[in-house]
C-alpha cells in the first residue's frame, strides 16, 4: 500500500501500516519506516523529558525541541515512499529526493540521539530507559538512512561520508544513554 493510495501513512491505523511494510509494494520501505522510527523515539524523548522534575530548568526546552524533531520526521515517511515511487517509475528528479530525504532523516535523528542522551542523564531516573529507547530508535533510523544515502549515490558524493558520520555520532549518544551516562 503505497502513502499516495491512502492519503498519507500517519493517517492509517497501526496494524495497516504493519500490514504494508511487508507487502510487495515499493513503499513504505527503508526510509519510511526509519522516519517512523524516528518520529517514535522522539515521542519517547518529549514524554521522558516531561518528567524531568520542575527543577530541570531545561525541560520545556527540551520537550520542545523532541517535539520539533517529532514533527519534522513524520511526514518524511510519505516523502520517502513517494520519492521512491517516483524513482521507481522514472522520474527525473527522483534519484536526487531518494538521498535528500534519507539524509535528512539521519540529521533529524543524530540530534535527536543526542537529545534522548541528555534526557537519559539528567531527567527522572524512573523514565531514563525511555529516553535511551528513544536514543536506540533515532539511532537505528540513522544507521538506516545512511546506508540509503550510500546505496542511492553516485560517484564520490561527500553527502555518503556526512551521513556515516552523523550515524556514528547517533550510535554513540545511544550507547551513552543506555546507562545515562556521557
Amino acid at each position: 500500500m503505497a502513502s499516495s493510495e491512502s492519503g498519507s501513512f500517519l493517517d492509517l491505523p497501526l496494524k495497516e501500516f504493519l500490514d504494508a511494510v511487508p507487502a510487495r509494494t515499493p513503499a513504505p520501505g527503508g526510509g519510511a519506516v526509519a522516519a517512523i522510527a524516528a518520529s517514535l523515539g522522539a515521542g519517547l524523548v518529549a514524554m521522558a523529558a516531561r518528567f524531568a522534575g520542575e527543577e530541570w530548568s531545561r525541560r520545556a526546552e527540551v520537550v520542545g525541541k523532541a517535539e520539533e524533531l517529532r514533527a519534522r520526521a513524520e511526514p518524511l515517511a510519505d516523502a520517502d515512499a513517494a520519492a521512491y515511487e517516483a524513482f521507481m517509475s522514472g522520474s527525473t528528479d527522483a534519484e536526487e529526493r531518494i538521498v535528500a530525504i534519507p539524509v535528512e532523516i539521519v540529521e533529524i535523528s543524530e540530534e535527536l540521539a543526542r537529545l534522548a542522551a541528555l534526557v537519559a542523564r539528567e531527567g527522572n531516573l524512573n523514565v531514563r530507559s525511555d529516553a535511551a529507547a528513544g536514543a536506540d530508535l533515532a539511532a537505528a533510523a540513522a544507521s538506516v538512512c545512511a546506508r540509503l544515502v550510500r546505496v542511492n549515490v553516485r560517484g564520490g558524493d561527500p553527502r555518503v561520508a556526512r551521513a556515516a558520520e552523523l550515524a556514528h555520532s547517533a550510535a554513540a549518544a545511544a550507547a551513552s544513554a543506555d546507562d545515562g551516562e556521557g
